[in-house]
C-alpha cells in the first residue's frame, strides 16, 4: 500500500510539474513573438498618368501601368501612383523595391476579357497547376508593396461558375440571360463552353508530361487565377487596400518571408467559389493585423502544399502572429489546413473577432496529407453566429469520423510519412454566442490529435463537446450553455482528458463515454449533480474510464 501511494503521490507531481512546464513556455511564447522585417522605399513617385494611362474606364491600361513599374524599378524603387479614377486594366506585374500606391478612391478595375491574361504554370490548392495568369503577381522579388486607400477589384464574377440556389430569382434570370451555358439540369450557370470542357476533364490543370501550355487551351476558361499571387518574395508589404472580387483565391502568398499585411480589406461575395480571404503558404515570418475579411470560402488560411507534393517542398508556414483581425462570413475565420502537407509551427492568433463564419477556428486535414502541425498559441477570441462548430480540429476533412459511422472502433492502419499530425495547440479565452457545437475533436486511429489545453471557454451553444481520436486533452474553466444536453460532453477512444472547473446550467447525461481506447478521463472542481444521469458508458468503454474528483 505505501509503494501504490508513493507512485501515485510521484505520478501527480510530475503530472503537475508538467502542467506548469507547460504554462511557463506558452507565456514564454508570447512574449517572444515573431519578428517580421518590412519593406523601405525611396519617396521619388511615378504617376501612370504619365506613361498614357486613362481613368475613363474603357482604356485598356495595362502596358502603361506594368511600364511605370519597370521604370520605377529599374531607377532603384520608389512609388509607383495609381490616382482617383476608374483605371481598366489587364495583369500587373510587380517588381522588387516598387510600392504601387492605390489612391483613395481609385477603382483598378481588372478587365473581363480573358484573352488578357495567358496561360501559365502556376500553382493551385497544393499543386503545379495549369493556370490564367494572375491579375498581379510577382516572383522572385524583393522589398515590395500594395498600400493606400483604394480598391482593387478581380472582376471574379467573369470567371465563376454558380449554382442557381445561391442567387435570387432575379439574380440568376440576368445572369442567364447575359451569356454562358447550363448545366444539363438547368441548375448550375458556367462562363463558357471552355469552362465546361476543363470541368468535365479529370485533372484538367495538372501539368502532364511533354505537354505544353497550348495543348490547354480548349479549356482555358476553366484555370480560374488567384487574383494576387506572390511567390518567394522577400520584404512584402500589403496595406491599406481593399482586395475584392477574385476569380478564385483573393490573396495567395507562396513561399514568401517577412509578409506583412495590415489595415487591409478582402471582400469577396458569399457565394464566390473558391472564394478565399488568404492563403499563406510555405510562409516565414508573417503578421496578419487590423485586417478585415469577407470570403466565399475561408478567411484567414494557412496551407503548406498538399500531399507528397507538398512533404517534398518541406517548407512549413512558420513564425506568424495574427491579431485584431475580423471575419465576417467565410468558411472559417482562422483556418489551417487541409493542404498542410509541409507542416505548420510556431502561430500566434490573438484579439480577433469572427461573426456567422461557417466554423470559428478550423484546423482540417485528412489521410494522405502528412505533415505535422504544432505549437499554435491562441487566445482572446470572440464569435458570434457561427454555423457549425466553435472550435474544431478534424483529421477526416472531407470524410466520416468512425464516431459518425458507428459508436465502435475503427481499424486501425499503418502510420507513414502520409499521415498527418495534430499536436501542442494552446487556446485561452474563446468566447462564442451562438453556433451547432462548442468544440469538436476528431483524430484518427493511428494518429490521435494531441495535447490540446483548453481554458477560459464560453460555449453557448446548440450542442457542447465531441471528443474522438483524442489524447492529452485538457479543459479547464469553460462555461457550457447547451440546448441539447444528451450528452453534454461525448468522448470516444480517447485517453488522458482532464476536465477542470466545467459549468453548466443543466445536463440530461453529462458525459457519454465509448470505445475500449477510452481511458485516464478525470473530471475535477466540477459540479455533476446537476445532471440527470453523470455518465453512461457504451460500446466497449470501462466504467472505470472516467473518474470524477472533488
Amino acid at each position: 500500500m505505501l509503494i501504490l501511494k508513493r507512485f501515485v503521490f510521484i505520478s501527480t507531481l510530475l503530472f503537475s510539474a508538467a502542467q506548469i512546464a507547460s504554462a511557463q513556455n506558452e507565456q514564454f511564447s508570447w512574449q517572444h513573438l515573431p519578428k517580421v522585417s518590412t519593406p523601405v522605399f525611396k519617396k521619388d513617385t511615378l504617376n501612370i498618368v504619365n506613361y498614357g494611362a486613362k481613368a475613363d474606364g474603357v482604356t485598356l491600361n495595362t502596358q502603361s501601368i506594368n511600364k511605370a513599374i519597370a521604370d520605377c524599378s529599374a531607377k532603384g524603387g520608389g512609388v509607383v501612383l495609381i490616382p482617383q479614377g476608374l483605371w481598366l486594366t489587364g495583369p500587373v506585374v510587380m517588381k522588387s523595391n516598387v510600392n504601387l500606391y492605390v489612391s483613395r478612391a481609385a477603382l483598378l478595375q481588372f478587365t473581363d476579357d480573358k484573352s488578357q491574361y495567358p496561360l501559365v504554370e502556376g500553382n493551385y490548392e497544393g499543386h503545379a497547376a495549369v493556370r490564367n495568369q494572375s491579375p498581379i503577381s510577382g516572383t522572385d522579388l524583393q522589398n515590395i508593396a500594395i498600400t493606400g486607400d483604394g480598391i482593387i477589384d478581380g472582376h471574379g464574377e467573369a470567371w465563376r461558375a454558380i449554382g442557381k440556389d445561391r442567387l435570387t430569382d432575379n439574380e440568376w434570370k440576368a445572369l442567364t440571360t447575359s451569356g454562358g451555358v447550363l448545366s444539363e439540369n438547368g441548375k448550375t450557370w458556367y462562363p463558357s463552353q471552355s469552362y465546361v470542357d476543363g470541368f468535365k476533364t479529370p485533372d484538367a490543370g495538372v501539368i502532364q508530361p511533354g505537354k505544353k501550355l497550348e495543348d490547354y487551351a480548349s479549356m482555358k476558361d476553366f484555370f480560374r487565377p488567384n487574383m494576387l499571387v506572390l511567390t518567394n518574395c522577400k520584404k512584402v508589404l500589403l496595406q491599406g487596400v481593399t482586395f475584392q472580387n477574385s476569380p478564385a483565391w483573393c490573396l495567395h502568398t507562396l513561399i514568401c518571408e517577412d509578409l506583412t499585411l495590415e489595415n487591409i480589406h478582402v471582400k469577396n461575395p458569399w457565394n464566390a467559389q473558391n472564394g478565399d480571404g488568404i492563403d499563406v503558404e510555405s510562409c516565414k515570418n508573417v503578421l496578419i493585423e487590423g485586417s478585415t475579411f469577407e470570403a466565399g470560402d475561408d478567411g484567414i488560411c494557412i496551407k503548406s502544399g498538399r500531399d507528397e507534393e507538398g512533404r517534398r517542398r518541406g517548407k512549413p508556414t512558420e513564425n506568424m502572429v495574427v491579431k485584431n483581425d475580423v471575419v465576417y462570413r467565410a468558411h472559417g475565420g482562422f483556418v489551417i489546413g487541409s493542404e498542410m502537407s509541409g507542416g505548420a509551427r510556431n502561430i500566434f492568433v490573438s484579439d480577433c473577432t469572427f461573426i456567422g463564419t461557417d466554423v470559428g477556428l478550423r484546423f482540417k486535414t485528412t489521410r494522405g496529407r502528412g505533415g505535422i502541425v504544432e505549437n499554435i498559441y491562441i487566445k482572446n477570441i470572440s464569435m458570434r453566429n457561427i454555423v457549425t462548430d466553435a472550435i474544431l480540429f478534424d483529421m477526416y476533412y472531407m470524410g466520416k469520423s468512425p464516431g459518425e459511422d458507428s459508436a465502435g472502433d475503427e481499424k486501425v492502419v499503418s502510420v507513414t510519412e502520409a499521415t498527418p499530425q495534430f499536436r501542442n495547440f494552446h487556446v485561452d479565452n474563446v468566447i462564442c454566442i451562438g453556433a451547432e457545437k462548442g468544440l469538436q475533436v476528431r483524430g484518427l486511429p493511428e494518429m490521435n490529435i494531441k495535447n490540446i489545453n483548453l481554458q477560459n471557454l464560453v460555449l453557448k451553444t446548440n450542442q457542447g463537446i465531441d471528443i474522438i481520436e483524442g489524447t492529452g486533452i485538457s479543459l479547464k474553466n469553460v462555461q457550457l450553455d447547451c440546448k441539447n444536453t444528451s450528452p453534454l460532453i461525448n468522448i470516444e477512444n480517447s485517453h488522458d482528458i482532464s476536465f477542470n472547473n466545467i459549468t453548466y446550467s443543466n445536463a440530461q447525461t453529462l458525459f457519454t463515454v465509448s470505445g475500449k481506447k477510452s481511458a485516464q478521463i478525470k473530471v475535477s472542481n466540477t459540479d455533476v449533480t446537476k445532471a440527470v444521469n453523470k455518465t453512461d458508458f457504451k460500446t466497449g468503454a470501462d466504467n472505470n474510464s472516467l473518474t470524477i474528483v472533488k
